[in-house]
């Protein structure tokens, strides 16, 4: 112990600082790439650059962000939900056949896509955490389960007004004008589910980044064991975290139906991809190598924006899911591999 004091007070050398051009390229790496595609885009084609043509980048990756924050919350407590795809295509499918079908007014049929999500992430919490099953088991089981659910209330069939029904019946119900402003109306030009996904983000970001609630969430994640020792309720956060994703996917597939009029079967097919890989992404920005808020936005928007300017430049379709692909390989090989050398 007096070795250990006396080393302590003497003078200890000195460690060169890390280049700061280094650091500074991998805190900002994906802003700085992110601008230069804006800037690239927009020199390649001007139109690329117009406001109509950024608010529909917005506008088209307002579901991926809000299935990327549903990924994120429950990666922050420790799981992983592949089943957001599938709830966002079953809330999509009920909230249209409770409209179209059932002929239900706007709020009612909100609440019970919204509820779909909850009991969807009870399920897998029950599976999760009551059962013990591994959550990439137990929630790929749960998306194989609501694949086949949501194609038997209309036999396999898209949910459209005067749509052939099982017993030989007609709809008669329409969406209604109320409805579909969730995914079309716009306030001061900009659509409806771009500042709905952008309050939403900036709640999950205090209640995440600034409380003791969200701390609690990343130490369940961290170290559940260490976390329960320490009094922390780990087993109600996993529940809650599985309750949030299903609540947050099921908004998305609300918010599809309202945008395109109908219950599309096939509306969730990309979701999943698509939002995971956003919130993959999310781990280089700022360095931050963990599961965080600002970090899934901002990995939404640059899939966005790429996709948008690959489309813009008639890039084939067929190149865009490898482009996407080779973005979060070099994103996470830029945040992980390039620190891991420097050590």
């Amino acid at each position: 112990m007096t070795s250990r004091l006396f080393t302590a007070a003497l003078p200890q050398p000195t460690r060169a600082p890390a280049p700061l051009n280094l650091e500074t390229v991998r805190r900002y790496a994906l802003f700085i790439v992110l601008a230069g595609l804006i800037i690239g885009f927009s020199w390649l084609q001007p139109a690329f650059s117009q406001p109509a043509n950024l608010l529909s980048i917005l506008q088209s990756t307002a579901v991926d962000a809000l299935l990327g924050l549903a990924v994120t919350i429950a990666l922050i407590a420790g799981g992983f939900d592949l089943s957001i795809g599938a709830t966002a295509a079953t809330a999509l499918i009920a909230s249209s056949y409770a409209m179209v079908v059932w002929q239900w007014g706007t709020a009612p049929t909100l609440l019970f896509g919204l509820g779909t999500g909850v009991a969807i992430g009870l399920f897998n919490a029950l599976l999760v955490v009551r059962l013990r099953i591994p959550d990439l088991l137990a929630t790929l089981g749960t998306m194989f389960l609501l694949g086949g659910l949501q194609l038997i209330p209309t036999g396999g069939q898209s949910i459209s007004s005067g749509m052939l029904l099982s017993n030989g019946s007609t709809a008669t119900g329409s969406f209604s004008a109320a409805f579909l402003a969730l995914g079309r109306a716009r306030l001061a030009g900009v659509p409806l589910p771009v500042i709905l996904v952008g309050v939403l983000a900036i709640v999950a970001w205090v209640l995440m980044e600034r409380t003791r609630w969200g701390r609690v969430f990343y130490a369940t994640g961290g170290n559940e064991e260490a976390a329960r020792l320490s009094g922390a309720p780990t087993a109600r956060y996993r529940v809650t975290a599985y309750v949030l994703s299903g609540v947050f996917a099921a908004l998305g597939g609300v918010i599809i139906a309202a945008r395109v009029g109908r219950g599309d079967v096939s509306g969730g097919s990309s979701l999943l991809l698509d939002s995971v890989g956003a919130t993959l992404i999310g781990f280089a920005v700022l360095n931050a190598r963990r599961p965080n808020v600002l970090g899934t936005i901002v990995g939404a928007v640059f899939v966005g924006v790429l996709l948008n300017g690959l489309t813009m430049l008639n890039v084939p379709f067929y190149t865009q899911d490898f482009v996407k692909g080779f973005v979060l390989v070099a994103a996470l090989a830029l945040t992980f591999g390039l620190g891991r050398a420097r050590r």
